[in-house]
């Protein structure tokens, strides 16, 4: 609950507040640009109301904890139980590395 989750991904916001995470198909420009010259280099990835507010939120600064306390906040009831939600989709997002996190990065450097 103290990790502190940092965006790796591109990502848009429609008229209703909901993400769009923009992911590219390949890691590596050059290949994307030679095998999908006419066609689309990404991938789009629609998320909820739930994954919507908790992507919005993650800016390096929040923790874990906050992300939970500022989601029950905005959404209310209909998210409980909130801690395992966030924790899960958090994880999710972490897997598929369209986050990481701050204590992660350090360790790294």
């Amino acid at each position: 609950m103290e990790a502190t989750p940092i965006r790796k991904s591109n990502f848009e916001t429609d008229e209703a507040g909901i993400v769009t995470l923009i992911v590219p198909k390949f890691k590596n420009e050059k290949f994307n640009t030679f095998f999908f010259h006419q066609r689309k280099r990404y991938f789009h990835i629609a998320l909820d109301e739930l994954g919507s507010t908790v992507w919005l939120h993650i800016d390096g600064e929040r923790n874990v904890a906050s992300l939970c306390d500022k989601s029950l906040e905005l959404l209310g009831e209909k998210i409980q139980p909130v801690h395992d939600r966030i924790t899960k989709f958090l994880t999710m997002l972490y897997e598929a590395r369209y986050i990481s996190f701050k204590e992660i990065e350090k360790e790294m450097i």
